[in-house]
């Protein structure tokens, strides 16, 4: 059960509602971490403006394999949850890769090194070593892709943090061990 106050739809202001309504076209439903979220305009237009934002950095693969390494890191079960989900129904990624996103690795090399490292990020509070950077940047990365990898970390935390101070219930098929829906 959410531990912080969920406000009734009704009682968003408009441009909250606005961007519920934006969620919702995007995904097929408003997952219940935006609706918490809604509590604080300020911090949802934050995150909806970094993930917007965000989508333009790397490509999406590349981006679902760091946001499942990061909440397989954080043990945040909700984040896992969507980021299965979107992974599958909108990045076309397989169980197998899903599976391996969450173990810090990819079917596909490139990703397999980016998925590492951002799990090296956050094991290691954004102070890696000159091995891990050697690592991504072996893999084909620029130190420009390399701050990407980074602020995409960040997003998938400042979710993560959000849902595990919130327990947010899953309004989302929940995931299993092996990464696929259940």
């Amino acid at each position: 059960m959410s531990r912080l106050n969920v406000p009734a739809p009704d009682d968003a202001s408009p441009s909250v509602q606005r961007i519920l309504a934006g969620v919702g076209a995007q995904l097929g439903f408003v997952p219940d971490m935006f609706k918490v979220i809604a509590s604080n305009p300020a911090v949802l237009e934050a995150v909806t403006t970094l993930q917007g934002t965000l989508s333009r950095v790397l490509d999406a693969k590349t981006r679902h394999s760091i946001a499942l390494a990061v909440s397989e890191a954080n043990g945040c079960d909700y984040c896992l949850a969507i980021h299965t989900y979107v992974s599958s129904e909108f990045g076309r990624m397989s169980s197998e890769d899903i599976a391996l996103g969450r173990a810090g690795s990819s079917v596909d090399p490139q990703r397999a090194a980016v998925a590492r490292f951002a799990q090296r990020v956050v094991e290691s509070r954004g102070r890696v070593s000159d091995a891990d950077l050697a690592a991504v940047r072996g893999a084909g990365y620029t130190d420009s892709q390399i701050l990407a990898i980074v602020a995409v970390t960040v997003q998938a935390l400042f979710t993560n943090f959000i849902n595990n101070v919130n327990e947010t219930d899953i309004d989302i098929p929940a995931v299993d061990s092996a990464g696929a829906p259940s």
